[in-house]
Order: C-alpha cells, then sequence, then structure tokens
C-alpha cells in the first residue's frame, strides 16, 4: 500500500508543476477586522493573566492584599505573578501567531484576603471572586496599565475581551460570616454590604445550587457558595451599568460573561441593550453544557440567539474532544455541525473551542500532538470564532489529579515560535482574515468515514475545503470526491505542516467537480482554497450584533458592496417597506450603519444597495426601544406534570402574542413566548420571569400553560395591564397577578 501511496503522491506533485494554478483577483481589502461588533475573521486566545507573563514584578504582593503570591509556585490556587505588563510584553509574539483578539482574565479588584479550604489558602488569582468591580485588580497592575495594555494590542491590530462576571462576587459561607470577605461588594473603594449583612436585598439568599439542571436553582441559588448577586434591584443594577462604563471607556473591544445561564435571560438582555447603546462590540457568555443530551441546551440554543450574547459552543466542544480525544467517529462532528447548524439561528456568531480554563486541556486527555494539530485545524476552519487557551501552541498541560482545574492553568513556560502548533495557528488565522468561505460560509460534508473526515465550506464563489485523517497508522483512498473548487491544481494552505500536498480539480457540473483517485495518509490535514474576484453585486455575509434599535451602530461584512456613493445604501426591510440608514463608514467589505428611526420592532432584513443590484437579506431584531428588565410573577398557577408556564404579550418583547415553542413539546424556541417561568418547592403555584421590555410603555399581557406535548391553555379573563418603569430608570420593574381561569 505504502510504494502504491508514494507513486500516487509523486504524480500528484508532478501534476501541481504541470497544471496552472487555479487563481483569483487580488482583495481589495485584507488584514485584521477592525470592527469591534463582529469576530468572524478572528482568531481569539484566552489568557489568564496570572499565568501568562510576570511583566511587573513590582505588583507581585501588594501592600493591600498581601500573602496572596507564592514565588514558588507549589500553591496552584495562589498569585503566581501574571500581569497586564506581562501580556503587553508578549503582544509581538501573539500578533505573529496570528491572534487578533485576547479574551483576558477578569480585570476587576478581588478578594484581598484568602479562602481557606482544607487548611489551604486560595486566592482570586482567577478573577471570578469579585469585591470591587470598579476598580482593578492590583496584583494585575493599575488603571493606567490596562489602558497601556490596550493600546498596545490595539496598535498590534489585537482587540481587547474583557471577561466580566456580574453574576456573583466571593465565597460566602452562611455557618461562617468571617469566612473570607464573606461576598463583601465595594463601589470605588467604599463597603456597601456582604452577604451576611445584606439589609437592601443587593444578593439571592436561598441556599447553594444542587440540582444543576433546574431552572429556578441555576438562576436563584448560589453557584459554587459564590455571593450570588440579585441583579434586579436597582442599586445592583445600575451599579453593574456603571462599572462597566468604566472598563468600556478604556476602548475595550469585547466581552466574554461568565456563567449566563445562572442570571435570568431578561435581565441580562436589558443589561446588552444599556452596553450596546454605549458601543457596538462582541458579546460571548459562558453557558455551560455538562453534554451534548444537556437538559438545559435548549434554553441555551434560545439566549444565544435572543440575548444579544452569543454563546460558547458547547456541543461542539465535546464532539472535538470526543473525536479527538477519545477516539470517536468522525460521524460524532459532522452530527455535531449538523444539529447545531440546525438550531442555533446565528451559528456564525458562536465561539468554538478545545479546551479553556475550566476543563482539562486537550493533551491531558490525549497526550498527543499530532491529534492536537488535527484538532486545531477542525477548529479554525468550522464556523465560529475559534478561540484558542493559551500555551496550546506550546503544548503546555499539568497531568495532576487529571489535569482539571487548577491544574488545567500552568505558567507559560515558552515562547517557542516554530512549533508546529504555534504554525499551525498562524496560518490558518492568516487565511481566515481574507477568505469569505471561512467567515460566512455554509457547510457541507464531502466525504467521510470513522478516520477522515472532508468538508467545505462556501460564500458564493468562495469556497474551502479541508481534508483530515485521524487515524495514526491507516492511508485511505479517498474515491468520488467531489467539490465546489474550481478546476485547477491547489497547494495545501498549511504548507505541507500536517502532511498535506497539492490538489488537482477537475472540470464537473453544478458546484460538484472531481477529484481524482488519491490517498489521504495517517494523521494528516490539508486544507485548499479558492478566492473569487470581487463580486459586482453585494454579497451580504453577516450583520453585528444581531440585538439593536434605532439610534445604534451595526456592522455589515460581506464582499461586493462596491465603494460609498450616492446609489449604494443600507435598507432595514419590514415587509414591503423600507428603511434607510445613515452610513457611518463604507468599504468593499465592511460597513458600519446607524439603525433609522421607524423601523418597526420585531425580526427585521437588512440589505446592501449597490446602484442597481441588491444584497441577500440578513435578520436582526430591532428592539422597540431602550430596554428595561421587569420581572412578571403569576400566583396560583397549579398546573399538571410536565406543563411549563409562559409569558406573552402585545409588544415584540413579550412576543407579540405567540404561543409556539418546540413542535411537539414545552422547550423554548426563538421568537416563542418569554419563558419557561420558574417556580420552586415553597414558591408554588406561583411562577415569575425576568423580561426585558421597552421603557416607558403600557404593556398589555398574559400567562399561558403549555403541556410537555405542546398544548397550549391560556389564562381566562382581560389581559393584565402594566406600564413599564421610566426611560433612565435605574429600578426594574416587577408586577404580580393572580391567574385568571
Amino acid at each position: 500500500m505504502k510504494t502504491r501511496t508514494r507513486i500516487l503522491l509523486l504524480f500528484i506533485l508532478l501534476a501541481a508543476l504541470l497544471a496552472p494554478m487555479a487563481l483569483s483577483a487580488p482583495r481589495t481589502e485584507a488584514g485584521p477586522v477592525t470592527s469591534d461588533a463582529s469576530y468572524k475573521s478572528d482568531v481569539c486566545y484566552q489568557i489568564i493573566t496570572d499565568r501568562f507573563y510576570d511583566g511587573n514584578s513590582g505588583n507581585n504582593n501588594p501592600a493591600q492584599s498581601p500573602g496572596l503570591y507564592d514565588a514558588s509556585k507549589a500553591n496552584w490556587k495562589l498569585y503566581w505573578g501574571g500581569d497586564w505588563a506581562g501580556i503587553q510584553a508578549k503582544m509581538s509574539y501573539l500578533k505573529d501567531m496570528g491572534v487578533t483578539a485576547i479574551w483576558i482574565s477578569p480585570p476587576v479588584d478581588n478578594i484581598n484576603v484568602a479562602a481557606v479550604y482544607g487548611g489551604v489558602p486560595n486566592a482570586g488569582y482567577h478573577g471570578y471572586w469579585a469585591r470591587d468591580f470598579k476598580t482593578p485588580e492590583e496584583h494585575f497592575g493599575t488603571w493606567t496599565d490596562f489602558q497601556n495594555l490596550v493600546n498596545a494590542a490595539h496598535a498590534n491590530g489585537i482587540k481587547v475581551v474583557v471577561d466580566w462576571a456580574p453574576n456573583h462576587t466571593s465565597p460566602a459561607d452562611v455557618n461562617n460570616p468571617s469566612f473570607a470577605e464573606d461576598g463583601a461588594l465595594y463601589n470605588a473603594g467604599t463597603y456597601v454590604a456582604r452577604y451576611s449583612n445584606d439589609p437592601n436585598g443587593y444578593f439571592h439568599h436561598n441556599g447553594g445550587i444542587t440540582n444543576w439542571d433546574d431552572r429556578y436553582e441555576a438562576q436563584y441559588l448560589n453557584l459554587a457558595d459564590l455571593a450570588d448577586f440579585e441583579q434586579t434591584n436597582s442599586f445592583v443594577n445600575q451599579y453593574m451599568q456603571d462599572a462597566l462604563a468604566l472598563w468600556l471607556a478604556k476602548d475595550i473591544d469585547g466581552l466574554r460573561i461568565d456563567a449566563v445561564k445562572h442570571m435570568t435571560s431578561g435581565w441580562q438582555r436589558a443589561y446588552n441593550d444599556d452596553i450596546l447603546h454605549d458601543k457596538d462590540l462582541y458579546i460571548f457568555g459562558e453557558w455551560y453544557l455538562g453534554s451534548t443530551s444537556d437538559p438545559l441546551y435548549r434554553d441555551n440554543v434560545r439566549f444565544s440567539d435572543d440575548s444579544g450574547t452569543a454563546v460558547l459552543d458547547f456541543y461542539l466542544n465535546h464532539a472535538i474532544r470526543s473525536t479527538f480525544g477519545y477516539g470517536q467517529p468522525m460521524s460524532t462532528l459532522d452530527s455535531a455541525i449538523s444539529q447545531t447548524n440546525a438550531d442555533y439561528k446565528y451559528k456564525e456568531n458562536l465561539v468554538t473551542f478545545i479546551d479553556n480554563h475550566d476543563m482539562s486541556r486537550f493533551l491531558s486527555i490525549n497526550n498527543n500532538n499530532t491529534q492536537l494539530h488535527l484538532a486545531l485545524a477542525f477548529l479554525l476552519t468550522v464556523r465560529g470564532t475559534p478561540c484558542i487557551y493559551y500555551g496550546t501552541e506550546q503544548y503546555l498541560f499539568n497531568n495532576t489529579n487529571g489535569g482539571g482545574d487548577p491544574y488545567n492553568r500552568p505558567m507559560m513556560n515558552s515562547w517557542n515560535q516554530s512549533t508546529t502548533a504555534y504554525q499551525v495557528i498562524n496560518k490558518l488565522s492568516t487565511l481566515k482574515q481574507t477568505q469569505p468561505a471561512l467567515q460566512f460560509g455554509n457547510h457541507q460534508q464531502r466525504w467521510i468515514n470513522n478516520d477522515v473526515y472532508i468538508y467545505e465550506r462556501k460564500f458564493y464563489d468562495d469556497v474551502v475545503l479541508v481534508a483530515i485523517n485521524k487515524n495514526p497508522n491507516t492511508w485511505y483512498e479517498i474515491t468520488g470526491l467531489n467539490t465546489a473548487l474550481p478546476a485547477g491544481t491547489y497547494s495545501d494552505q498549511l504548507n505541507g505542516l500536517v502532511g498535506g500536498h497539492n490538489i488537482t480539480v477537475n472540470s464537473g457540473s453544478g458546484g460538484n467537480n472531481p477529484i481524482g483517485t488519491w490517498w489521504l495518509g495517517p494523521g494528516r490535514a490539508m486544507v485548499w482554497s479558492y478566492n473569487a474576484a470581487d463580486p459586482g453585486t453585494p454579497q451580504l455575509g453577516a450583520v453585528s450584533p444581531t440585538l439593536t434599535r434605532a439610534g445604534h451602530k451595526v456592522t455589515l461584512e460581506g464582499q461586493g458592496f462596491g465603494a460609498p456613493n450616492a446609489n449604494n445604501k443600507v435598507y432595514f426591510v419590514n415587509g414591503g417597506n423600507q428603511y434607510q440608514a445613515s452610513i457611518v463608514s463604507w468599504t468593499t467589505n465592511r460597513i458600519v450603519a446607524t439603525v433609522p428611526s421607524g423601523v418597526p420592532a420585531g425580526l427585521r432584513q437588512v440589505k446592501v444597495v449597490r446602484g442597481a443590484s441588491s444584497s441577500n437579506l440578513y435578520d436582526v431584531q430591532v428592539l422597540t426601544n431602550q430596554q428595561v428588565p421587569v420581572t412578571f410573577q403569576v400566583n396560583n398557577a397549579t398546573t399538571n406534570w410536565g406543563d411549563q408556564v409562559y409569558l406573552t404579550g402585545n409588544v415584540y418583547e413579550l412576543s407579540n402574542w405567540a404561543t409556539t415553542t418546540v413542535t411537539g413539546t414545552n422547550l423554548p424556541k426563538f421568537g416563542g413566548p418569554v419563558g419557561p417561568a420558574v417556580t420552586a418547592s415553597g414558591f408554588y403555584p406561583s411562577w415569575k420571569v425576568t423580561a426585558s421590555v421597552p421603557c416607558g410603555t403600557a404593556v398589555q399581557f398574559k400567562f399561558l400553560k403549555i403541556s410537555g406535548s405542546g398544548g397550549v391553555t391560556w389564562e381566562g379573563g382581560s389581559n393584565h395591564s402594566y406600564t413599564t418603569p421610566a426611560c433612565g430608570s435605574p429600578a426594574p420593574g416587577l408586577v404580580t397577578v393572580n391567574w385568571q381561569n
């Protein structure tokens, strides 16, 4: 077999020399995406700030929080010295790798004393034990150090994404108020409250989560004994808006929101509306899915589509780890792509990843660099924004206790730019920045068996074909492979780093051009790309953000937009009506526009007009006006086993009287009624749900019950009426009604 393979490979290489290469017209735009609102062309790199690089030893043991630094690095739960100056010092390393966005640990001030568990002191080195959201963490640096980091990143074409954790403060032990800082909250240095002394109700006091799949527990109980905020408290709501405004003023480019599963989606949607009023930036969040059969998977899908916060793609993450880490067949990957593409409305907004700070690193589950290279090749060529966990390119891992938290957070110890992983990231990031098929393209499986996955990404005439063989020993004869690549010979975009080679495509029809029989070697990945000439007709790939309202900015991406002139326009479409947007900036592949007034609230379409030609349409949600969170509660709503209670009403934000959930079930669906509402032992038969609604608006609403089979039972009587809080009010609303039979 191997002799035959060598002959075939020689033939392919000879053909590459003799056949003309398939070329395309040069792009008029190249380089990293410059819009904060979209990360379609970006490669993200997640950094645990404390574990990356010590750029300033002077902040290792600050006076206000002494004793939390371990110079020996023996205690994995104390600070080790990494800081913002350290990230800044390694900016050229990141840029050379092809990183175009860095996601850094929460930057806010964390607890100043240790939380001692089992005699072991723990510090907030990770950033998730906040005490003051308006003050920078002194172990990481000052406000000036943070601004210097942002400026340095921007000078290198790199965006800065801040991890933001508005769900909680720090550990609180209800039986021991002197434990650590008892979840204390500070306001720019001034004490506000603590968990055991909370007269104004800033925190939930419902105990800790025991059933992670219960919606009430997930939203209203403490996560890992952390003091859990009541976000709809007027002080907390305003505090979170004001605190984030301080960091936005430092010109950050994106937010990763922690623990989105554990806050009400209605509060988060209103919070996002406030954020996007200040700046049109990309927001994604962590909704942890335990598996691909997670009971709250559908809630996660709807949250991602509906709230303005895209999610980390845990579903695909499980598939990647199962396939390349645990030896599952390639159909696992293909099924995950098919499932999520069908379920998510905005699947292109998902953030994809192999591992992160909450799970064992890939090399801890499979210590095989080749399989890691293959996983990276897949990650960097599928839909969504890929995010690389720091040190992956240096094969960083520690297997103590299986490599889980905190041992998945070693100190970065190498800066070698010649590793295969580093080079794979570099080459595929470079391709992603200029290849619309990788930014916006659909996904089509072209050839598959247990070990081989060949798939294609296509956006109009731009095409990328990827072939991966994860078997470490077996060559596979590839026959009957078709592609949308035009006839010609294509070089491997990885330059043979993972065993790739040129390939020749013959003429066919209907987007199915045949590739003659060839052999795919073991442990190999190869990527072939075709960039079509810039089209004369606009082709719209994405609009970001997908949650917007009049006066907010949106970024349109695609190609063929032409030059800015009086004949080129952007419209928001509602049936037969068109509303022209004002233009902030216009290039041939990126437009920033302002949403026009008068567009009716709802799911609307955006299009680009270039002279006499129009682009395809792209859906966005247009809100009525400024949003405010309101908790709607219904009492005496008894239910049968399996029933869920939902809310609907007469405005878009309350679904315009919609009743449809997922067909045949009571699971939530994009555009359906708000909910499901939650209840708990001792609270039933009362139910509540927090919705994002237009401020200062008289709304009508009703609750309804939906059975497990999809049957709908409406409240009787007249519609309930309620006027939402005035625009600009810091106080979220609360309205309570009785179920009407």
